[in-house]
């Protein structure tokens, strides 16, 4: 079906729940092809290709709301879906703050975003692609073994219609090639990776280079070894940068902040970075992982800047958050078929510093360069941090030996105002930060 199809597909949906008895409704449909191959040492593991369809209703009943999904479109099913869903929402209790947008705040206007690529890989293609990424990676001297090459894509199809007169479709696509690789024998056997992922195949790393990569990534780990105890400064690679960024997103989302369950619910027009700081959050980024026109409760979104010069200026809110916390909606509801809309960010990331990576190294005389990162122990309530890390450590501005079972902790209300960041920021995933300096972390070995 067109996109065009699509809504009217939903705009009856809407209709039968209306005659059903609902005082509103919305419906979402995800119409999605994929296409992924996997192969280890040369040998095809999996190739599939699938075809989806998958429609979401949400009804009100005053202050009542239900939700029902489905993958069967048909006229039967469609009839049970709306049944269903009345019948849950006679059942469940009332939510003070669920909700459709008001007249002014749905989007009128559809911006074209440059976020799908047209083109379909062929089967042959991705085998190719995956063998060269996973040879390449193999040729690298001291790999010894391959965990495997993956390459996929896929193309999403996203159509939302409410009964307060928003209608609005969109079509995205995505291309991934990957490759993980071993070195070292028994014990001391140490494993790396690479990726590349785009919203337009063009845009892929090479192949080859991935490979390369992700083989002398996985070298440069062996002989790794536990690192000194203490309080050192900590270097982030970009690989695990946007974490850092990952959990200030979730500190600042509506939810925790009207639970009250946030280290930074009452940090609003404080300074929690350094003066220099700046955050962005771009729905609208020309080829963005995580673009698109407008937000799943068919709010008009916008680019917004959720730091300036390190003053906190925004929550991340969606309409029923926003209602709690007596604010407006910024746009940034995201949904399934299955659940209530919730808040989250699109193109999330930290402007640029002025010093190169280098810089950030050249005055350390002691610390840890770290480029991956291990377990989630982040407490949200307080801004405790303590996570398990790996990378090289750091020696009068140069990253020597390689480090693993390390511990790196700290408080994030303190890391935050301590980051210094580099100048080579790169789009290479949603959540994207540069090279990020924090300086007086505490450093132990497992």
């Amino acid at each position: 079906m067109s996109q065009a199809d699509h809504q009217n597909f939903l705009a009856d949906l809407i209709k039968k729940a209306k005659a059903a008895g609902a005082d509103g409704a919305d419906a979402v449909l995800f119409e999605s092809t994929s296409l992924s191959h996997a192969q280890r040492l040369g040998q095809v593991e999996r190739l599939e290709r699938e075809e989806n369809k998958d429609l979401g209703l949400r009804v009100f009943l005053g202050q009542r709301q239900a939700f029902v999904s489905s993958t069967d479109l048909s006229p039967e099913a469609i009839n049970g879906i709306v049944d269903q869903a009345m019948a849950m929402a006679r059942a469940v209790p009332e939510d003070p703050y669920c909700g459709l947008a008001g007249p002014d705040q749905i989007a009128r206007e559809i911006p074209e975003l440059e976020i799908f690529d047209p083109a379909e890989p062929t089967a042959e293609s991705f085998i190719e692609q995956a063998s060269e990424c996973e040879e390449a990676a193999r040729a690298v001297s001291g790999v010894t073994n391959s965990e495997g090459a993956e390459a996929n894509w896929g193309r999403t199809g996203i159509t939302l219609a409410t009964s307060n007169g928003f209608a609005g479709s969109y079509a995205r696509s995505g291309f991934a090639l990957s490759v993980s690789v071993l070195t070292g024998e028994g014990q001391a056997m140490e494993r790396d990776y690479e990726y590349s992922s785009t919203v337009f195949g063009a845009d892929l790393a090479a192949a080859a280079e991935i490979g390369r990569k992700a083989g002398e990534r996985a070298v440069r780990r062996l002989g790794a070894r536990k690192p000194e105890t203490g309080k050192f400064p900590v270097v982030f690679d970009p690989r695990v940068s946007g974490g850092l960024l990952g959990h200030l997103s979730g500190a600042i989302g509506g939810p925790a902040i009207a639970r009250g369950t946030s280290f930074l619910k009452e940090k609003m027009g404080e300074r929690i970075f350094a003066e220099n700081i700046q955050i962005h959050d771009d729905p609208h980024r020309a080829r963005g992982l995580r673009s698109k026109p407008f937000d799943a409760e068919g709010v008009a979104n916008r680019p917004l800047q959720v730091v300036e010069n390190g003053v906190l200026k925004t929550w991340i809110l969606d309409l029923s958050s926003a209602k709690q916390l007596g604010l407006s909606t910024t746009g940034h509801a995201a949904r399934g078929t299955s659940g209530p809309p919730h808040p989250g960010v699109t193109n999330f990331y930290m402007a640029p510093g002025e010093l190169a990576p280098e810089a950030l190294l050249s005055e350390i005389e002691e610390g840890f360069y770290v480029n991956e990162m291990m377990g989630m122990g982040v407490n949200g309530v307080t801004g405790d941090y303590s996570r398990g890390a790996a990378g090289f450590w750091i020696k009068n501005g140069e990253l020597t030996h390689p480090v693993s079972e390390a511990t790196i902790a700290g408080n994030l209300k303190d890391m935050f105002l301590a980051i210094t960041p580099a100048s080579d920021l790169t789009f290479k995933y949603g959540t994207n930060a540069p090279t990020l300096r924090v300086d007086g972390m505490t450093v132990a070995g497992a």
